[in-house]
């Protein structure tokens, strides 16, 4: 026996859920923007946990907090019954990108073997970090490495990046400023480096807040100049484990 009636209640109770369940993070992204004082949120997200609302912010970062933003919680949540970090990877998530959009024309990029694993790096010719990621990667074997100059400390970072990206040999100026500290020759007047800009407002818009970022084929991040090992890992994990 049918009863269409009984479906039809249902899909509007659902409809209903829906339409409360909207409202709600409305009010939620509403009040917090009032108490920041800014329209900073992003995202907001009602979670499984309590009376718990995700909101994203557009700086990238994630908070908690219930439906009447009574309170905010800025740290991890953990799930008591798996042991799960669901905030570590629920910013992976959100940090993921899409590696098949990088405009790969605008960075440096160095082959090493059969180049099978790919990855993309965001960096400061200055950043100390890097200069240390530069030196570990000189045994990173079987890797294409694409180099996204991101002069973000000083304006001296500009003005090394422009040189570096002048440079007839791009790869082999930059690896000798980062690995050596032998500063490449001052760039032509009529060198176009509009590649620069274009690479500092694309890091901006994936929030690269730091340098070296680094990016997988498969679009997960890695902030920092990570170990060696630790990359190498990550690089074989994002072809599949090949």
């Amino acid at each position: 026996m049918k009863f269409p009636f009984v479906r039809s209640l249902l899909a509007t109770l659902f409809l209903a859920a829906g339409v409360a369940h909207a409202a709600d993070e409305a009010s939620v992204k509403k009040n917090l923007e009032s108490f920041l004082n800014a329209p900073a949120v992003d995202s907001v997200k009602k979670t499984p946990y309590g009376n718990l609302y995700e909101v994203v912010l557009k700086s990238g970062e994630l908070l908690y907090t219930d439906s009447g933003v009574s309170f905010i919680i800025d740290g991890s949540l953990i799930d008591a019954k798996t042991r799960k970090n669901v905030t570590q990877a629920r910013m992976a998530q959100l940090m993921k990108i899409d590696f098949n959009t990088l405009p790969l024309d605008h960075a440096i990029k160095q082959v090493r073997g059969n180049g099978k694993r790919v990855i993309a790096t965001f960096e400061d010719p200055n950043c100390g970090y890097c200069k240390r990621l530069a030196k570990d990667m000189q045994g990173l074997k079987d890797a294409t490495v694409y180099t996204f100059l991101y002069p973000i400390l000083s304006p001296d970072s500009t003005e090394k990046s422009k040189n570096i990206w002048c440079a007839k040999d791009r790869a082999g100026a930059w690896n000798d400023w980062m690995t050596a500290a032998k500063a490449p020759p001052a760039a032509a007047a009529n060198c176009d480096t509009s590649a620069i800009e274009r690479n500092v407002a694309l890091g901006q818009k994936l929030k690269v807040s730091g340098t070296p970022t680094i990016f997988t084929a498969d679009g997960n991040r890695l902030p920092g100049a990570v170990p060696l090992a630790q990359l190498e890992q990550a690089m074989t994990q994002a072809t599949g484990g090949k």
